[in-house]
């Protein structure tokens, strides 16, 4: 779908050198300030202190602290993705479509698999320490 000629912004040029560094940097920022108007991130965010306690009750290794690091930010990513990827179909079919649902449904389900997999690394900590 091509916009309008009306609303229709000329491409940026192409940033190159170390501009480019602190341009994507203001870029990943601009995608924080984005996902943060995301109730789903903001929950996340909430879930990381209380895994941190529970981790430092079951007096966690530093590998384990990595590990959880590790699968944090990569739930981050997947729910920076599924808020993308609900950004574009919002726009491409502004009323109920098939494909929409499906796409929706799809970049969920990965989110979903990214808590199951810290779910199931916190329980491993969790029963290390128990037995």
């Amino acid at each position: 779908m091509k916009p309008s000629s009306a609303t229709a912004r000329p491409k940026p040029q192409r940033i190159t050198g170390v501009a480019h560094v602190f341009a994507a940097a203001s870029y990943s920022i601009g995608g924080i300030r984005r996902l943060w108007q995301e109730a789903a991130f903001r929950h996340i965010l909430l879930l990381v202190p209380a895994c941190i306690i529970l981790l430092a009750v079951c007096n966690a290794r530093l590998v384990e602290y990595t590990v959880f690091a590790i699968l944090f930010f990569c739930l981050i990513a997947v729910e920076a993705l599924n808020t993308a990827i609900e950004c574009l179909v919002d726009h491409l079919a502004p009323h109920w479509e098939e494909f929409a649902r499906d796409a929706k449904d799809l970049g969920s389900l990965a989110t979903m698999c990214m808590l199951f997999a810290i779910g199931t690394f916190i329980a491993a900590v969790v029963l290390r320490t128990i037995f």
